[in-house]
């Protein structure tokens, strides 16, 4: 539409009708939007209808389409044929049942990267998705600068990103000002809470992890990052915004012998629905872990190599996946010197190495 064109003038959606009289009896007496014109006036052929956000043409010829409106009710069609479905504005999450499953995704193996959202492209990391349960994306922007990204939010169990390589500039809705994220550092997306990526550098990784795999992404057009407020405690759903920052954070001992760990606090920020940690060698070259009772337990190789010993042996390298099912007995071997290996478990405290 043209800038210098009037307000009154606004953008409207032509349904097919027929019969004006009794489509109007049922859009505006049983649905109540309002007639905004009608003519001609000796015989209505054709008018424009206003209400629930829409403005509408009826005028002969065409598809009489579907209309969706939130409320409740059966869906009913109109004698001119449009089809109106009543539905929740706001559905709640599902989450699809768990199907478990053994999984090892290898860099370059399977279909090549995606288009997605911003101009991301997304490699798929669990094919399959466990029966639409969970999501994990390797993410890259090659050639870096402004992403064209906007204010939105997710409708999601869990969301988590980790940086493999390079840097992007976030903003989180009551977080303060826009940071950097760095390889190495972690971040937890709480449900529905407003961010935006802004900027990144060249060769920019990440990998992602989402639950139920299909989810909502809502752009918020009202809202403007960064927001007035700071509230870094603030309770989104049952979680906390968590910036775990790699440089901040020491390597540990961990519960195995020979490797140690960095935390994330992870399991404090979702209370106690996850935990994420990297481990890597500290004098060992491998474990053997006993079977976990988890829901989710997924491995990612942030650098270096090793060998994943579950149903077999499977060489692994930067960017490779996997999935080990409940009851499932693991362990890795031939790790290299500068192997750092992401875990993610659902519930926190599900790991068994």
């Amino acid at each position: 539409m043209n800038a210098s064109a009037p307000d009154s003038l606004l953008a409207e959606v032509q349904i097919g009708c027929e019969d004006l009289a009794p489509a109007l009896e049922v859009f505006v007496g049983r649905l109540g939007f309002r007639i905004e014109t009608i003519f001609p006036a000796d015989d209505p052929k054709v008018a424009t209808l206003s209400g629930h956000g829409l403005r509408l043409r009826l005028a002969p010829g065409g598809d009489p389409g579907v209309i969706r409106m939130a409320g409740a009710g059966e869906p009913l069609t109109a004698p001119n044929g449009t089809r109106i479905e009543f539905v929740d504005p706001d559905p709640p999450l599902e989450v699809p049942p768990l199907q478990p499953q053994f999984i090892v995704t290898r860099a370059g193996e399977g279909p090549a990267g995606g288009a997605g959202r911003a101009g991301m492209l997304y490699r798929d990391l669990i094919p399959g998705r466990l029966g639409g349960r969970f999501i994990a994306s390797h993410i890259s922007i090659p050639t870096g600068g402004p992403v064209a990204d906007w204010v939105h939010f997710h409708k999601i169990r869990f969301q988590m990103l980790v940086c493999r390589r390079g840097w992007v500039r976030l903003v989180y809705e009551d977080q303060g000002e826009p940071f950097l994220f760095k390889a190495g550092d972690c971040v937890l997306q709480p449900p529905r809470i407003r961010h935006r990526v802004q900027e990144s550098s060249d060769a920019f990784e990440v990998m992602e992890i989402g639950c139920p795999a299909l989810h909502e992404t809502l752009a918020d057009h009202e809202m403007a990052l960064p927001t007035a407020t700071l509230a870094r405690d603030r309770d989104f759903g049952g979680q906390r915004f968590l910036h775990a920052v790699a440089a901040e954070t020491p390597w540990t001992p961990h519960g195995v012998p020979g490797f140690e760990a960095r935390e994330t606090g992870m399991a404090a920020a979702t209370g106690g629905l996850a935990d994420v940690r990297a481990i890597r060698p500290a004098g060992a070259r491998g474990f053997s872990a006993q079977p976990h009772d988890g829901e989710f337990f997924f491995g990612f190789v942030l650098e270096g190599s090793a060998t994943l010993d579950c149903q077999g042996a499977h060489a692994l390298g930067p960017t490779d996946a996997f999935v080990i099912p409940a009851g499932e007995t693991w362990g890795l071997s031939d790790a290299s010197d500068d192997l750092q290996l992401l875990e993610v478990m659902l519930p926190a405290g599900a790991s068994a190495s």
